[in-house]
């Protein structure tokens, strides 16, 4: 297919679905389990299906979380870790969170020119290892109030490291030095608890001159969109011409077309406002970066050839403002297009050529902060499955395919649908009556962020009821909010 076509359809299946342009995406990929009502035995399999990377005869790494000390790549690390994810954090390289696997699966880009090695910040150099860090906004160098990037004490200076909790959650804090640049001092805390994938992180900045100061914080998260047969960052891997980025449109966007293209062509065919509301990015090795000012809160990241999916979610806080309007930022990288002294336009080559990787970034409100004083800026990452489509995400999961709900002859509801769930546990039905009042409960089926979930089943109705949604509740009886919620109908609907 042609890139022109690619960018008309979503994720690629074994058997594709169709999209709404009724254009499909055929590929390889490994089938979705299909989840059935009220089966012991499938309860029972889900259960027992835990990361591969922990034995599941150990109690123990099942009930809790550890931090340790492990070598990664060369680097002195720290890996904060439970039954479900690996996070490997690496003190000295800015700080970074170099990689977060989950279920077996590396999601970031860790340079494999630079694994192991370190170098102490530079003002002409940007040393790029990878990983997931804290930078600022404003970037440039038109003054003092905006921040000239490269490796700085920010970005490559070495972090403290403090563990603050461990066990049944377990927490630690890395703490930038002081810099005399920006008058900034992050502090970081990341979370991990261990009874599901859930990261959280608490971010900080400290203004630590005698003068008043304005920044934002950017979480920048490099993705890796290369497909390799080793465990991370080949170098020998190839590009992945299946990795895509969500985020929700601002319907009252302040920017042309809804985003804003702050680098790279403004006709990039990889870019897709969707008529359902979410902007799409479809990775190509192109140096682009995209702008949005969503206000939804979330961003989601799918990797169509291995089928899982990340989820980055932030509180947008409508009162104050954002650098630039952003609060989201896509960057891919690869060639830049330019225009030569001649006007002609022409291919400047990437020093990064071969490495792929995207970055998702989130960015807080502006902050501005008097001597001693901080902001906060507090994100969540959920690690999930994924699967030919992307259709949205909730607190409780990604939608693969819409749920639609249908009454059937024989007076049952007939399920279908296919999602992402962010906690172990059990999938709820609640049917509602004509009035809106709750008719019903039914269990639906046991669910575990390690695998998707294909819903093909049928329930019981308790009477005439107009609507059904499908809650998410963990295994410590936590409500955790609808997958989605669907109108019924003598046929289907969604």
């Amino acid at each position: 297919m042609t890139l022109a076509e690619k960018s008309g359809v979503l994720l690629s299946s074994a058997q594709p679905y169709k999209m709404k342009s009724n254009m499909t995406y055929p590929g390889v990929r490994k089938p979705l389990r299909i989840v059935w009502i009220a089966s012991a035995a499938f309860a029972v399999m889900t259960l027992l299906d835990v990361s591969p990377a922990f034995s599941q005869g150990n109690a123990s790494k099942s009930s809790e979380c550890r931090i340790e000390a492990v070598d990664y790549k060369g680097w002195q690390a720290q890996q904060v870790s439970n039954q479900w994810v690996q996070l490997i954090v690496v003190p000295q390289n800015g700080g970074r969170l170099m990689q977060v696997t989950f279920a077996g699966h590396p999601y970031l880009f860790v340079n494999p020119k630079l694994a192991g090695k370190y170098f102490p910040p530079s003002s002409s150099q940007w040393f790029n290892y990878g990983g997931d860090k804290l930078w600022l906004l404003p970037e440039g160098n038109d003054d003092e109030q905006h921040w000239a990037g490269n490796s700085d004490v920010l970005d490559d200076g070495p972090f403290t490291f403090r563990k603050i909790s461990e066990g049944h959650s377990c927490e630690i804090e890395l703490t930038s030095p002081a810099d005399p640049q920006t008058g900034i001092q992050f502090a970081r805390t990341i979370s991990l608890d261990a009874e599901s994938p859930r990261i959280a992180f608490h971010a900080s900045m400290k203004n630590v001159t005698g003068h008043t100061v304005e920044w934002s914080m950017q979480s920048v998260s490099q993705y890796d969109t290369s497909i390799s047969a080793a465990a991370d960052s080949d170098p020998d891997a190839h590009m992945n011409h299946d990795f895509w980025t969500f985020t929700p449109l601002n319907p009252a966007s302040s920017y042309l077309n809804r985003y804003h293209v702050r680098f790279g062509p403004a006709e990039n065919l990889a870019v897709r406002v969707r008529e359902d509301g979410l902007f799409s990015v479809h990775y190509v090795h192109m140096a682009a970066e995209l702008w949005l000012d969503s206000i939804e809160g979330w961003l989601a990241v799918v990797d169509g050839s291995s089928q899982y999916a990340m989820v980055e979610r932030f509180q947008y806080d409508e009162r104050r403002i954002y650098p630039g309007k952003a609060s989201v930022i896509f960057w891919t990288n690869g060639t830049e297009t330019r225009l030569n002294s001649d006007g002609n336009l022409s291919l400047s080559g990437d020093p990064d050529a071969g490495p792929y990787y995207l970055e998702a970034e989130l960015n807080s409100p502006m902050c501005r902060l008097r001597p001693g004083e901080s902001c906060a800026f507090d994100t969540e990452w959920f690690p999930t499955r994924s699967g030919s489509e992307f259709h949205g995400a909730t607190e409780a999961g990604i939608v693969i395919r819409p749920l639609k709900a249908t009454v059937n002859q024989n007076g049952k509801i007939g399920l279908s649908g296919a999602f992402g769930v962010f906690f172990p546990g059990r999938l709820m039905a609640r049917l509602y009556d004509e009035y809106g009042h709750l008719a019903a409960t039914t269990p639906v089926a046991e669910v575990s962020p390690t695998e998707p979930v294909l819903l093909e089943s049928a329930i019981a109705s308790p009477g005439k009821c107009s609507r059904l949604s499908i809650h998410l509740v963990d295994n410590n009886g936590v409500d955790r909010g609808a997958l989605e919620e669907v109108q019924l109908g003598g046929q289907d609907s969604h």
